[in-house]
């Protein structure tokens, strides 16, 4: 493998007087040498990560970086200017400029190596040999790392110039006066502490104060610069302020998740970042400063102040929404039943809004068009502005098209959870042939978990460093879907087929008591765990039955009872706390009001702040009524073609006044119970007259309310 930069690579007179004529003149040193292939194609690259955010830093840096398909192999250029080029540093023009170059499918040793570079950027030894370096041949090797920065300060010493003279323009210093250069092989996520003091006395170093603790996560568009030279300028800072910092890069190399222990250990959380932050929720209920990643770059001790500060004031953010135990899987040490389930969930919860927005449509084509609208023509060849049978026929089309996406995007992003980006394109093909070959819902299950496994055996194959850079977008593609396609068609395609029809069937026989039971047993788990993976499980068992252009009655009728089932725990809490406030906390009072919104829109997650703070009395209650309701459903024949919607879809439901009476027997039902047994243990601590439990006081009552696990992890 060539070096990634060499002496023809640096320009240590550039000439260039703006930012877009310093890219190209580097860029061309790249072309010449047959690292970039289309100059005009790559600066356009250059230019459109330019436009997302300026590549200047403080200190007198400019990074300008891109990946690009016109690049052939990842590639540094570096260019000195002695006037300064303006990046869009606020504290003046640039001296030294860096071009990176990474191929579309760069691969994770090279990505490595160039965030080397991006933290070695924060120590001003570094740049302070840079700007006094003679030769090309001796910055070349300064900054692949075969130089130290004094052995360049002494051969330039020994040529006769002193090594603290710089050249004119060039007097800019580092963010970091004190850091050490990052070695490439530094690991994502290391910790920055402070230095022990020498204990003055024995009693002194017996009990010494614990330091401020502070996780931290840096990302950028590109993932290799700014990512890790902001993760170098926090753990600098870090140490400076005597902080224990740990920070999590997620960059273009991938990333390493945060010991969990980390994050509860925590006194505070800064995030700085251009894209989202994966897994964001792992901070929730923290003190957390979220900021861009050039703000990690230029001011990180200033954001240290502005998290200790918000600690000090008990300052912390929401709790996480949705805390299921699905959104908390796939942390080190957790099992493989853990890491399926995490998996099978990242695939239904893509395809949730598929279904949602498909179903409606679909529905909207039946309330408008009637029953014969799935015979219409197409909108195509026929449509009438002024006609409803048109508009009921458009909605109808279009909410098929959508439909038609279910079992792809079920089956690659399950493929995307157990094997990230790669897995996506043999999961979708996977998917598409389950459709072709009838394999329905239960062949994109099957399509998703095997593409991810062909996938991550193809990753663990020691592959040539020359072939390294097509294997994200040509190899792994195209190998992966073979195989998947392969299995897909003619080993394991039929059988799985022949398994759909026959619960297909199954369903489309089942009537009477048979039908009140599987109703019953929808409801129990709707509402065991409000959003969780029991949950899922039902509501993507009743999904899947509407899943196609003209479902049967039986499963209509399995949807309805799903969705009815799933709004009674938020309205049961919701009004418990209506008729019986005393005995529910402030808190919990507040979040009723919030019940009665989220259960009528069918968002069971409604009801987990009440099922986390007391789940032996919630949890039970709540599956009584959802039990009922759906028995109830199924038993009074009510049908529903959208898969989401609440209340609001009630014109879409048949039978709709007695698919209410089942939603209020049962909201009642759990109501009842849920009151009854919380009389039993008597007024929630903190409640207006309320007393606590015996042989518990306050302040115990309160910290096993907020530690108290979620009902379902166990």
């Amino acid at each position: 493998m060539s070096e990634m930069i060499t002496a023809d690579l640096v320009d240590l007179d550039l000439s260039a007087d703006t930012k877009e004529a310093a890219a190209r003149a580097l860029a061309e040193r790249m072309a010449a040498l047959g690292r970039v292939t289309d100059l005009a194609g790559f600066l356009a690259d250059v230019a459109a990560r330019e436009a997302q955010m300026p590549t200047g830093l403080d200190g007198g840096i400019g990074i300008p970086h891109c990946r690009s398909a016109h690049v052939t192999e990842p590639t540094l250029a570096f260019g000195r200017s002695a006037a300064g080029i303006d990046f869009g540093a606020a504290d003046g023009p640039a001296d030294l400029v860096f071009l990176i170059a990474a191929p579309a499918g760069a691969d994770d040793a090279h990505l490595t190596i160039l965030s080397a570079l991006a933290r070695q950027l924060m120590n001003a030894e570094f740049t302070a040999a840079l700007r006094s370096v003679a030769d090309t041949a001796t910055a070349a090797a300064l900054i692949r790392g075969d130089v130290t920065p004094q052995e360049a300060a002494a051969a330039r010493t020994e040529a006769g110039t002193p090594s603290g003279e710089a050249p004119s323009g060039s007097a800019q210093t580092s963010p970091a006066d004190d850091a050490a250069p990052a070695e490439a092989g530094t690991p994502d996520a290391a910790p920055a502490r402070p230095e022990a003091p020498a204990p003055k006395d024995t009693k002194d170093a017996a009990a010494p104060e614990p330091p401020f603790r502070i996780v931290a996560v840096t990302s950028c568009p590109t993932g290799i610069a700014h990512t890790y030279m902001a993760a170098e300028s926090l753990e600098n800072a870090g140490r400076e302020a005597g902080v224990e910092l740990v920070v999590e890069t997620q960059g273009s190399a991938g990333f390493t998740r945060l010991d969990p222990a980390l994050i509860a250990a925590a006194d505070g959380v800064i995030l700085a970042h251009d894209v989202p932050v994966r897994d964001k929720d792992r901070f929730a209920g923290k003190p957390t400063v979220d900021v861009g990643v050039k703000a990690g770059i230029n001011r990180p001790g200033e954001l240290i102040t502005e998290v200790r500060q918000k600690a000090a004031r008990g300052e912390t953010t929401a709790p996480a929404a949705a805390g299921t135990p699905v959104e908390r899987t796939g942390e080190p040490g957790e099992g493989y039943g853990t890491k399926l389930r995490k998996w099978l969930m990242s695939g239904v919860s893509y395809m949730v809004p598929f279904v949602a927005a498909g179903g409606l449509l679909i529905a909207i084509g039946f309330a408008l068009g009637g029953y014969k609208v799935n015979k219409a023509p197409s909108v195509m060849d026929h449509f009438v502005w002024t006609q409803t049978d048109s508009w009921a026929a458009l909605m109808f089309q279009i909410g098929g098209v959508a439909f038609a996406f279910l079992v792809p995007v079920l089956a690659g992003y399950i493929a995307y959870g157990i094997a990230d980006r790669p897995g996506l394109v043999p999961g979708f093909v996977g998917g598409s042939i389950a459709l072709t070959i009838n394999a329905g819902f239960l062949g994109g299950l099957a399509a998703g978990l095997i593409s991810g496994a062909v996938v991550t055996a193809i990753q663990r194959v020691r592959i040539p460093q020359a072939l390294r850079g097509i294997m994200p977008v040509v190899v792994i593609p195209l190998i992966s879907s073979a195989v998947v396609g392969f299995l897909m068609f003619v080993v394991i395609g039929k059988p799985i087929a022949t398994a759909q029809k026959g619960m297909t069937d199954w369903l489309s026989g089942l009537s009477g008591a048979n039908a009140v039971l599987l109703g019953a047993l929808l409801g129990l788990m709707m509402c065991f765990d409000l959003g969780g993976p029991v949950n899922k499980v039902a509501y993507t068992f009743a999904t899947a039955g509407i899943a196609v252009s003209d479902p049967s009655d039986s499963a209509m009728k399995i949807m309805a009872a799903v969705m009815a089932a799933g709004m009674v725990p938020p309205l049961a809490m919701a009004l418990a706390t209506t008729v019986r406030g005393r005995l529910f906390t402030e808190t919990e009072r507040e979040n009723g009001k919030a019940a009665w919104v989220l259960g009528a829109s069918f968002i069971s997650e409604g009801a987990i702040p009440f099922a986390a703070a007391d789940p032996l009395r919630v949890i039970p209650s709540a599956m009584v009524g959802g039990a009922l309701t759906g028995a109830l459903s199924m038993a009074f024949g009510a049908t529903l073609r959208a898969p989401h919607g609440g209340v609001f879809v009630v014109p879409l439901i048949g039978n709709p006044f007695l698919y209410l009476v089942a939603v209020a027997a049962g909201v009642c039902a759990s109501t009842a119970l849920v009151v009854a047994l919380k009389t039993l243990r008597g007024s929630a601590p903190g409640a207006p007259g309320g007393g606590r439990e015996k042989g518990e006081d306050e302040p115990a009552a309160r910290a096993g309310s907020a530690d108290r696990e979620q009902p379902v992890a166990a």
